[in-house]
């Protein structure tokens, strides 16, 4: 009998969690009957009722719902990589609590991975958000594919099915400050998209801040590219060959008499200050590599976990 795990992380989600967990139940129903479920929620450190509201359907459904609550808020991310921890299903599927990914593209999904796909995605080709959401996210995932990953699909995916292969392989990683969706697609495994539009949020305001998407995307580019250390490399040879260019220009000018085209404190000032801005900068990108790889060093938890409910 195949047991299917979906982990979804929470974040104050205490008046999500009573739709979600109905909507789970009801969803079992499109399955074939031999499937067995297994529901891991993780309190990512929420400040409301979010996990008496994952005890209240892990008590209604003893043995179902494991119950996660972490110390401090750690990000979806390494609430997801926590869920994992707990999952002992044949596959896997990471769903938000939100509802905003459709819970009825599972089943499909989990047909792909009966005819041996080890990875699904659900790809999101519109999304029922303002202007500026919309923007953000295409923005974001158009960089990642460009400029990082290559296969990733258009518009991004949270909603993802994968084999238990593929988990114990992120359990095993366990790495800091990434994508960890991205990371599926960096196993390099073959998948299948299914299309569909993300829904609007019904219930409950976001907490999926800006500062916390620019957060994302710097740990994707740091995570997959390389990009922003050549981009530096590549400035400073633009740079180095415009101050030569301007030296030679300089000596002509002292050969020739036209010392008033090269005089002045206004120009010197800000060709100083464009090269110490690069350098700045430069310093910056590479200071965003160094911490990383010194948090990765230090070799302390991605989270911790307070308690947990779980009945075999």
């Amino acid at each position: 009998m195949p047991k299917l795990s979906i982990i979804i992380p929470c974040y104050f989600n205490e008046e999500n969690i009573p739709v979600t967990a109905q909507t789970l139940i009801e969803n079992e129903r499109t399955f074939d009957a031999d499937v067995e479920f297994e529901y891991v929620l993780v309190d990512d450190g929420s400040k409301d009722n979010t996990y008496a509201a994952i005890l209240a359907f892990h008590k209604q459904y003893l043995g179902k719902v494991k119950a996660v609550k972490l110390a401090s808020n750690v990000g979806s991310h390494n609430a997801i990589l926590a869920g994992l921890h707990y999952a002992t299903g044949d596959v896997c599927v990471i769903l938000a609590a939100d509802l905003q990914d459709p819970p009825e593209l599972i089943p499909k999904m989990y047909a792909y991975w009966k005819q041996g796909l080890k990875l699904v995605l659900a790809n999101r080709t519109d999304r029922e958000e303002s202007f500026g959401q919309r923007f953000f996210a295409t923005t974001f995932h158009a960089l990642i594919k460009r400029l990082a990953l290559k296969n990733v699909p258009d518009g991004g995916f949270d909603l993802v099915l994968f084999d238990k292969a593929l988990k114990d392989e992120l359990v095993k990683m366990s790495e800091k400050n990434t994508h960890i969706l991205y990371l599926l697609v960096w196993l390099g495994y073959e998948y299948v998209n299914i299309p569909y539009t993300r829904r609007k949020r019904d219930i409950g305001v976001s907490r999926w801040t800006l500062a916390k998407k620019v957060k994302l995307l710097i740990d994707s580019f740091i995570a997959f590219s390389f990009f922003p250390i050549r981009a530096i490399s590549f400035l400073g040879l633009i740079l180095g060959l415009g101050a030569f260019g301007y030296g030679g220009f300089v000596i002509l000018a002292r050969m020739f008499g036209w010392i008033p085209y090269v005089q002045g404190w206004s120009s010197l000032m800000v060709v100083f200050v464009l090269v110490s801005a690069f350098q700045m900068m430069a310093l910056g990108i590479i200071g965003e590599y160094v911490w990383r790889a010194l948090d990765a060093s230090r070799k302390r938890p991605n989270f911790v976990v307070d308690r947990t409910d779980i009945v075999a």
